[in-house]
């Protein structure tokens, strides 16, 4: 089934509102919806079209942002090659959809006013499924359990995107410094490069 042009530019239109949502209020939660609409080069009727209010709009872009950072999860192939490879694969891949992760993981209250919204896609490799081959390979901290690790990482990856932010991090340098972190606190001492 093909789209006709017309529902393609809806689905355009759209994704480009769900990525101004979840790019504007990582930045101000309190963000308004004509800020929104300014970011995502729409008008604000446009944008009412497609979110009649502020309460749909960021549920869609809850529920838009963990499928982005899914999809992100699944491209960077962490279920293949040596656990330290994969993860610096999925290091770069959530640096590259900071900004969906600085909305749902910024404020807490996101995630528990609207907890339950998202189904997530079993088929896709889990980050705490890497941290454990990583471990039994020998790669990653065994003294750590991988929830801990998880949250580690994730904490890494907020603080790169906030520091870049702020002006104390290049764009490009915040994938090298994420890595470089994690990579002195959680690999093993004995871990070699590429296993």
């Amino acid at each position: 089934m093909s789209d006709s042009p017309e529902s393609g530019t809806r689905s355009r239109t759209r994704r480009a509102i769900l990525s101004a949502a979840a790019s504007v209020l990582a930045r101000d939660r309190t963000a308004t919806l004509a800020d929104i609409a300014e970011a995502s080069e729409v008008g604000r009727s446009t944008l009412h079209r497609y979110f009649p209010d502020r309460h749909e709009l960021v549920n869609a872009t809850i529920i838009d942002s963990f499928k982005v950072v899914e999809n992100a999860t699944r491209d960077a192939a962490i279920d293949q090659g040596p656990p330290l490879a994969a993860m610096r694969r999925l290091i770069a891949a959530m640096v590259d959809v900071g900004d969906r992760l600085a909305f749902l993981f910024g404020d807490p209250g996101v995630l528990e006013e609207f907890s339950g919204c998202f189904e997530p896609d079993m088929s896709v490799p889990t980050t705490v499924g890497l941290i454990e081959r990583g471990q039994a390979d020998g790669v990653f901290d065994p003294q750590l359990s991988a929830e801990w690790i998880q949250q580690v990482l994730w904490a890494l990856t907020y603080t790169g995107w906030e520091a870049a932010e702020k002006g104390l991090l290049s764009r490009h340098g915040v994938t090298p410094a994420v890595t470089r972190t994690f990579e002195n606190g959680v690999v093993t001492v004995a871990t070699t490069e590429g296993r």
